[in-house]
């Protein structure tokens, strides 16, 4: 028996995309400012060495279909309902435009990603914050 390859992950981000609204940081940020929860989905690690933004609410990738399915017993408050405005983001945009897809999956059809990722906000000019390491 032969096993045939599956979808290439770049195939699958092409497909992921293909059924978000991107957001630019600008239009991020405005979206926040008008109720959409930013979404954090980085590993501390990667947090604590690039920075934060501020009021982003921080949910690692590996429980986040958990938290936000209005559904599951193990959801946060926020996550009440199918059309809560949701904007998540990774390093570059790459995991969370599958996050978001994955969202999307789930129900939650305004779940979208922030193209370019926290590098592109940072970027951008939005207020960051950073974590001072001692030395």
């Amino acid at each position: 028996m032969t096993v045939q390859p599956g979808k290439s992950i770049d195939a699958i981000l092409d497909e992921a995309r293909a059924r978000l609204r991107r957001l630019d940081p600008d239009q991020a940020r405005l979206a926040a400012a008008e109720g959409a929860v930013l979404v954090d989905i980085r590993p501390a690690a990667q947090r604590a060495a690039e920075g934060e933004i501020p009021g982003a609410l921080i949910v690692e990738r590996n429980v986040l279909e958990w938290r936000f399915d209005p559904r599951s017993d193990a959801r946060l408050a926020v996550a009440d309902r199918f059309d809560l405005p949701i904007v998540v983001f990774c390093s570059e945009g790459y995991t969370s435009s599958l996050a978001a897809a994955a969202l999307q999956d789930l129900g939650l059809h305004l779940a979208t990603d922030l193209a370019g990722g926290f590098q592109a906000w940072k970027a951008a000019g939005h207020p960051v914050t950073v974590t001072a390491v001692a030395a």
